[in-house]
């Protein structure tokens, strides 16, 4: 089957027959993949549509993808994305078009079996999601100009804030692939040494400058063999979506370690993502041109076509008074995507340019994304000017840092004249108190 149509945007004129509410983030333009849980059932593979989630094995089962996929049950059964990532870009494309008709206003194969429809359409209600794919590797970038420069203004003050290296390479560190947790996986205060000021010794303590940071991540469907290279131009080969991220951060322990090997035990905690994959397929009509680069990138950071995307996040903080009481969350930020200063295929580019392989379910985050107005920092650091500007919250309370209690939602959608709204859903955590060691 040609693949061709899952490549270009989808009609934005086409309707689903599934009831999909006004400014949705999952229109029959997005069709994020994840896995969910009913009760007392194991996962499957699941695609939101409006407020319901399509099994995919149950469509499967039907043989509604016979045509277009070798083993579709089984593929939808595991409780990951990985069996379905590893099948590649032809699969992508293909499952994506089937699923794009069988839910089409105008396509009636999915009601016309008995029973169909009921059994494969689960309201998102009744659902638990669940870690969409197991985290093979995970690598963080520092993509976002304005981020690294607002860092090295607090961290090295008096210096460059950019170092020689920022503007020739994407910056990033190897993270904990164990550490990366579902939206809603509760974040425990993480324990480390911290050194204050000019005493002579660190001390031990629960970290008392612990951060969000609002980050998109790519998904690494189409793995590489360990010794080649992965061209800017090959990305759609290899990413099968992109995903949020909460890499959460304990700034004193980060401050003290970080010389001078980088970040460990201040990130390496936890990482929490958003349980629903968006195909890279969906992104195609929001991207934009990205931020000049100035020097000139090396050759094989060189890329073609638009990697920018007009993708804007909003995080929001509701402390644990504020949730007692039903208060709304308070908007702390807005950050855009669209001005991340090193795109997708270049950090992807410079990952491999060693010749080290990719592998199914690989996670590359972009790092802290960041704007250049107050409104649009993606770090708490960056709002409250490392604690001398504390946040005023709605129950009375500051913020330089996060506290115990404390909920951190990130949202992202895609918007463009004439397009249906691409979300992203959301990625939460709920900070709990330090396990004494």
């Amino acid at each position: 089957m040609s693949t061709a149509a899952a490549r270009q945007p989808a009609s934005p004129q086409r309707r689903s027959w599934v009831w999909v509410p006004g400014g949705s983030d999952f229109s029959l333009a997005n069709l994020p993949y994840g896995v969910f849980r009913r009760s007392r059932q194991p996962p499957k593979v699941g695609v939101a549509i409006g407020e319901q989630v399509l099994d995919l094995a149950e469509v499967a089962r039907a043989g509604l993808f016979d045509d277009v996929v070798d083993g579709g049950e089984t593929l939808f059964r595991a409780d990951r994305l990985n069996p379905f990532m590893a099948r590649g870009r032809r699969t992508w494309d293909a499952v994506r078009t089937r699923l794009t008709e069988l839910l089409d206003a105008t396509d009636h194969r999915l009601r016309d079996i008995d029973g169909l429809a009921e059994r494969a359409l689960v309201p998102a209600t009744q659902v638990e999601l669940q870690l969409p794919f197991e985290v093979a590797d995970y690598v963080d970038f520092y993509a976002s100009i304005e981020h690294a420069t607002n860092l090295g203004r607090m961290f090295r003050p008096g210096g460059e804030p950019l170092l020689p290296n920022w503007r020739h390479l994407p910056v990033g560190y190897h993270g904990r692939a164990g550490t990366v947790v579902v939206s809603g996986t509760p974040i425990v205060r993480p324990n480390g040494q911290r050194k204050l000021g000019d005493t002579e010794a660190p001390t031990f303590c629960p970290s008392r400058m612990l951060d969000f940071e609002a980050e998109v991540g790519f998904v690494v469907g189409s793995g590489s063999r360990l010794g080649s290279t992965v061209a800017t131009d090959d990305v759609a080969e290899h990413v099968f979506g992109l995903v949020l991220v909460n890499d959460w951060s304990a700034r004193d322990i980060q401050a003290w370690e970080y010389q001078p090997l980088g970040p460990f035990l201040g990130k390496s905690f936890a990482t929490s993502v958003s349980p629903w994959v968006v195909a890279l397929a969906a992104l195609e009509p929001f991207r934009v041109p990205s931020p000049v680069q100035d020097p000139p990138v090396l050759e094989y950071l060189r890329t073609t076509g638009d990697w920018g995307l007009a993708l804007d996040l909003e995080v929001r903080l509701t402390s644990a008074a504020m949730g007692r009481r039903g208060s709304r969350p308070v908007v702390l930020s807005r950050p855009p995507f669209a001005g991340l200063y090193w795109t997708i295929p270049q950090m992807l580019a410079h990952a491999t340019i060693n010749g080290a392989s990719l592998r199914t379910g690989d996670l590359f985050a972009s790092g802290t994304v960041s704007g250049t107005a107050p409104d649009t920092l993606g770090s708490l650091i960056e709002l409250a000017d490392r604690g001398r500007v504390p946040l005023a919250l709605p129950d009375g309370s500051t913020r330089t840092f996060l506290e115990d209690g404390d909920t951190v939602e990130i949202s992202a959608a895609c918007a463009a004249p004439g397009f249906p709204r691409v979300g992203f859903g959301a990625v939460s955590g709920t900070v709990l108190p330090t396990h004494r060691a």
